[in-house]
């Protein structure tokens, strides 16, 4: 009898196609617990809670050019839980190595594209490491699955259910509500059936498109906020040059940064007129600023482009796998010094994104490249990938305490892949009162991202000063010059 078939979505596909052995399309993340976690206990949740999503026991395979999914025959939860142990110290440089090796370690094919190592000797407590193939799922189900496997206490009750109708009065709130990019787009009806439409209608218009501007000059001429959009996406060209751009390699390097308090970045955005997302971006450009400018490069002037993921499922479907999000081109202000103005910058970036069609053109053209042939897929994934440095993600998580296994969640950090020729990626994830800031670069074009998070907590130091020794205006905009001298002074 042959196995059980499903074919996968044509964007779900589109994922798939993108692994290369220098980027491989996986979302790691990384949970941290005080307590040592038995390795039967996490088995059980794994059994109970993950394989609830029937989806994992699946493994993607191809026929005759299609994609299907297919239920994995023998399948074992041993292939998938392996408990490993760090060399040395067994501290946090031993684990973002660890981490790093995982991240550029293929998930064995003929099993569903999964896996979970626990480290339980790490710092006297345990550390948990998920590896999930991008086609199974976006980052914002993917974080829907994860919490799913939490408790609000040592011994329960569930925090997150995996279905909306099992919720119940001790459920911790499920994130997505505070999706900093979903408030500032405008909301569409039925955005899959669009997105798909728009990405088919621009592939009718050929592949051409991306390479020949006079195309895209005339798009533009017939008016519409569509065919304007298009033609900004075709006639956008390369961002800066900078050491962060070049052909990637296999090996990876990753690091994160120490929590910073929520709700002092909600204070300081409040102050300065800005959203908690302008702030944290604001850093990141500031970091990055330093990191290049103290290697002697040349940052005066520079801006850099991050691809940003937007949730594009409605909320109460967040718990359903696959993927559903958008794409933006956010552009960072690396060359301004000034911390205020940079953050001002950041904001009239974020402000200008309100009623972008990029997130439904992106969809729409994964999931026409996911439907066509190989070779377009290819074409257009080198032409928009040459437009960004970054891909950069901000998940708003839970602010209350949660438990797996029975220990408690220290902290915990993602990173999602880079597609094409983009050598960095970017995570910022909120979590019971704290933001942690992490980040993933090709070894090759990066070797040191520690240096850059080292950057992130001083650049947000820097404008929480600003904030407590400017004078304000009794209405509008803190003036940039003003703050800068009343630091400097």
């Amino acid at each position: 009898m042959s196995a059980r078939r499903e074919r996968l979505s044509a964007v779900d596909t589109a994922w798939l196609r993108m692994d290369r052995p220098a980027n491989l399309m996986m979302i790691c993340g990384v949970l941290i617990f005080r307590e040592r976690l038995a390795p039967a206990k996490v088995r059980k949740v794994l059994e109970k809670r993950f394989l609830a999503f029937k989806r994992f026991m699946d493994r993607p395979v191809e026929s005759a050019g299609t994609n299907y999914w297919e239920a994995a025959p023998d399948f074992s939860i041993d292939d998938h839980l392996v408990v490993a142990t760090l060399p040395g110290a067994r501290g946090k440089t031993e684990l973002q190595d660890f981490v790093s090796e995982l991240m550029a370690t293929p998930l064995p094919s003929e099993h569903p594209r999964w896996q979970f190592h626990l480290i339980a000797d790490y710092e006297g407590g345990s550390a948990l490491v998920a590896r999930i193939h991008h086609c199974y799922a976006d980052g914002i189900a993917l974080v829907r699955v994860m919490l799913s496997m939490t408790d609000a206490g040592p011994g329960g009750p569930p925090a997150m259910p995996f279905a909306p109708h099992e919720r119940s009065d001790d459920t911790v709130e499920a994130t997505g509500g505070d999706d900093p990019l979903a408030q500032v787009l405008r909301p569409v009806g039925n955005v899959i059936d669009t997105a798909r439409k728009l990405g088919t209608k621009l592939i009718e218009k050929g592949a051409g498109i991306w390479d020949d501007p006079a195309q895209a000059v005339a798009l533009a001429g017939q008016g519409t906020a569509l065919t304007a959009e298009i033609a900004k996406l075709a006639l956008m060209g390369q961002d800066s040059t900078t050491r962060f751009k070049g052909a990637v390699n296999v090996p990876k390097r990753v690091a994160w940064a120490p929590a910073l308090p929520l709700d002092e970045v909600k204070a300081v955005g409040r102050a300065l007129g800005a959203s908690v997302n302008d702030v944290l971006l604001a850093c990141v450009a500031g970091a990055l600023r330093d990191y290049l400018a103290q290697r002697g490069d040349a940052v005066d002037g520079m801006r850099i482009r991050a691809l940003v993921p937007v949730n594009l499922r409605p909320l109460d479907q967040a718990w359903k796998l696959g993927n559903r999000f958008g794409l933006v081109f956010l552009e960072l202000p690396l060359g301004l010094d000034n911390p205020v103005e940079r953050l001002y910058a950041v904001r009239a970036n974020m402000r200008a994104l309100k009623d972008s069609y990029q997130p439904l053109l992106a969809m729409g053209l994964l999931a026409a490249m996911g439907a066509g042939p190989r070779v377009l897929q290819e074409a257009l994934l080198v032409t928009l990938a040459r437009n960004a440095t970054a891909v950069m993600t901000n998940v708003p998580g839970p602010q209350q305490r949660l438990y797996l296994a029975g220990g408690a969640i220290d902290s915990l950090m993602f990173w999602v892949p880079q597609s094409g020729d983009i050598g960095m990626g970017v995570s910022i994830i909120s979590y019971n009162g704290s933001v942690q800031f992490g980040l993933v670069t090709d070894a090759g074009l990066c070797a040191d991202p520690e240096r850059i998070v080292e950057r992130f907590g001083h650049e947000f130091e820097k404008l929480l000063l600003t904030t407590l020794l400017s004078p304000w205006p009794e209405d509008g905009d803190l003036d940039p010059a003003v703050a800068q001298a009343a630091v400097a002074t």
